[in-house]
């Protein structure tokens, strides 16, 4: 009887188990929308790309993607909504590099990516652009960080805001080409971009479509681009590390999170159609034109990259003593 009874206990404790297993499974998902949160305005290349991306996605699950703009302090805002959200799949993040890592290493937040979210997959990249007036004396890298030798303390370089990519790639650019510029924060790239080509700036780490766009018209100089290797939208540019900055790397990225808690099956069918997604032409091109490169990760490579992100910029925050006011 002992043996019986530890026999059906066994076979019980299988089942369910196996029930647990089919509960996990996506089961059809989705059967309903998908609320699609972006941390960003209406309008941005946030926004759009969130479109082009759920704009798919909805093609293959026949169910349309709500993209939800939550925009304010920095992104945090959306963060902060995104992560109270229910963990049943019906809910997704558009994540980037300053509300994700930069926001949390400048000010103190209630969210904490470790924590509140569970990585899907990075869906695209895009380097930022090194830019200074068509006026300035200067034809590439290595005469601009000559001439920051040689005026310590008078050059200025323009960020999009603080925690902003412009702002961190500055001030790794001030550490490793070894000049002493002033850091001049603006609300936004547009802003900020202007005053370079006024001649009121010196120097901004732009982002890539609006540097391209005014460089092609003769209204900016480009110097270099921040990414490890050259930008496939800029080939004739340099890199930084190529004109002497060794060790430069900077690029801004983008991914989809999940609130914490989502189960694993579902996470991994929406990474499956983002792979998808991603490697069409179609979704490559309309991403191209907002100046980002596509790119696709299984939830532990995203996962495992967002914590070096954390570490490497937490090590620069820490050094440069960098703070928001």
């Amino acid at each position: 009887m002992k043996f019986v009874s530890r026999t059906v206990c066994a076979i019980a404790a299988t089942a369910a188990a196996a029930c647990g297993i089919a509960q996990a499974q996506p089961q059809g998902y989705p059967t309903k929308y998908v609320k699609f949160i972006v941390t960003y305005p209406p309008g941005g290349s946030s926004d759009v790309m969130a479109r082009i991306i759920g704009q798919k996605l909805t093609e293959y699950w026949g169910q349309p993607i709500i993209v939800d703009t939550k925009p304010g302090a920095d992104g945090a805002i959306g963060m902060e909504y995104a992560a109270r959200q229910p963990a049943d799949g019906y809910t997704f993040l558009l994540g980037n590099f300053g509300p994700v890592v930069a926001k949390p290493l400048l000010s103190k937040v209630s969210y904490d990516w470790q924590r509140d979210f569970v990585p899907v997959s990075r869906i695209t990249i895009s380097a930022n652009i090194l830019v200074v007036p068509v006026s300035l004396p200067v034809k590439n890298t290595k005469e601009l960080i000559a001439l920051a030798r040689r005026h310590p303390g008078e050059l200025t370089y323009a960020t999009s805001g603080p925690g902003s990519m412009s702002h961190f790639a500055g001030e790794m650019f001030k550490r490793l080409a070894g000049v002493n510029m002033i850091t001049v924060p603006y609300k936004g790239n547009a802003l900020s971009i202007t005053d370079v080509m006024g001649g009121q700036i010196t120097a901004m780490f732009s982002d890539a479509l609006p540097a391209m766009q005014n460089m092609n018209s003769g209204k900016l100089r480009a110097l270099a681009v921040t990414s490890e290797k050259r930008w496939p939208f800029t080939p004739e540019l340099h890199t930084l590390a190529e004109d002497g900055v060794k060790g430069f790397a900077a690029v801004n990225w983008w991914g989809i999170l999940f609130p914490a808690g989502v189960p694993r099956p579902i996470v991994d069918k929406v990474n499956a159609d983002l792979v998808r997604a991603l490697a069409t032409p179609e979704v490559k091109k309309r991403l191209g034109e907002l100046g980002v490169d596509t790119i696709s990760s299984t939830p532990e490579e995203f996962g495992a990259f967002m914590a070096s992100e954390t570490a490497r910029w937490g090590k620069l925050v820490k050094e440069a003593h960098l703070r928001v006011d």
